[in-house]
């Protein structure tokens, strides 16, 4: 009896052991585990930081290829190529004034084009950008010396205040946005701006802000919806092109007579009517076109022949005297139709 005592104390006992042995083994096997584990995230991330500076280097030189000098100015050119969005590491290349990117996919305009001082031309048409970024201009990273910015045929739907202040700003396109529909009033503090073309977008009046612009050379608002012209447009007395063609115009303020500068006026595919009177003395427009519009009266000038020998200069300029003519002959013949009117009711009293 004893001896089975024994026996059984020593087997518990030995069990005992086992599994005392068994949970060191167990805790040495987990400890070990999460040890490779631990590795293997500390590895994973150097490989991870190692692939991004790779990635980055890659990114850096390909960018470098597309750099080009062109009469003492250093551009960077992508055209045609996947780039939906430009790597932080552009950032080394701050001494690129000029930005000519077309067709690239590319989504948004980065948040570090601020860092980029000394970029003379932004250049980012045909892409699917849907804002303009407000770090365009902010704090220290002011685009001081931006003078071009063209956003033609992506998908801008506002222009922000700050865009207003790129003081040195002369070029501004944003042509087929289609969406775009109004400007900030503090768009008129942009002193400089010469060339704007908002053509193809949803513009239904000429904003004020527009009108304001007291450098404005060449204005293209053609495209959009614009069922009318501010009474006081002869404010923009620098303008000398106005490109109005495809809208809803039905009539045209007499003030657009006073507009001195004016040079080229098209007007081609509205709803005019008829034709102010006054602009007869705009001796200074050298073309204007009213092409398909529903003008009261039925006037056809002459057809005149082009000379064989006459250069393609000369035909374009008769082209553009014949649209000036044919305005000419409008308002004469409107004025005769209207005597005639008048001298009949005075027979008939």
């Amino acid at each position: 009896m004893f001896l089975f005592q024994q026996e059984v104390v020593m087997t518990v006992a030995a069990c005992g052991s086992v599994r005392s042995i068994k949970a060191l083994w167990e805790t040495r096997i987990k400890r070990r585990e999460e040890e490779q584990s631990r590795r293997s995230l500390r590895g994973g991330a150097m490989v991870r930081l190692s692939l991004g500076v790779w990635e980055d280097r890659a990114a850096l030189a390909r960018l470098k290829d597309k750099l080009q000098m062109e009469d003492g100015c250093l551009i960077l050119r992508i055209e045609h190529e996947e780039w939906k969005s430009l790597p932080s590491c552009l950032i080394q290349l701050r001494e690129v004034q000029e930005w000519q990117i077309h067709r690239a996919g590319l989504q948004k305009i980065p948040p570090f084009i601020s860092s980029f001082q000394s970029l003379l031309v932004l250049d980012l048409s045909r892409n699917g950008i849907s804002e303009i970024p407000k770090q365009i201009v902010l704090f220290s990273g002011k685009l001081t010396r931006l003078r071009e910015l063209m956003l033609n045929y992506n998908r801008i739907q506002f222009v922000p205040v700050e865009l207003s202040y790129c003081e040195s700003l002369e070029k501004l396109e944003l042509a087929m946005n289609r969406v775009l529909s109004c400007l900030p009033d503090q768009f008129r503090n942009l002193n400089r701006l010469q060339h704007l073309d908002l053509s193809m977008n949803d513009f239904t009046c000429l904003p004020d802000s527009v009108v304001g612009l007291p450098a404005l050379e060449w204005l293209d608002m053609g495209g959009n919806r614009l069922q009318h012209l501010p009474e006081d447009i002869h404010r923009m007395g620098k303008l000398h092109t106005f490109w109005l063609q495809r809208n809803e115009l039905q009539k045209l303020p007499e003030n657009i007579s006073r507009m001195s500068g004016l040079d080229t006026l098209v007007l081609s595919s509205n709803r005019l009517k008829d034709i102010p009177p006054l602009m007869e003395d705009m001796s200074q427009l050298r073309f204007v076109n009213f092409r398909d519009n529903p003008l009261t009266l039925d006037v056809t000038l002459p057809s005149r022949k082009m000379e064989a020998n006459m250069d393609e200069e000369d035909q374009e300029d008769d082209r553009e005297m014949y649209g000036r003519e044919f305005m000419k002959l409008y308002i004469r013949e409107a004025r005769t139709r209207a005597y005639t009117v008048l001298d009949m009711h005075r027979t008939s009293r």
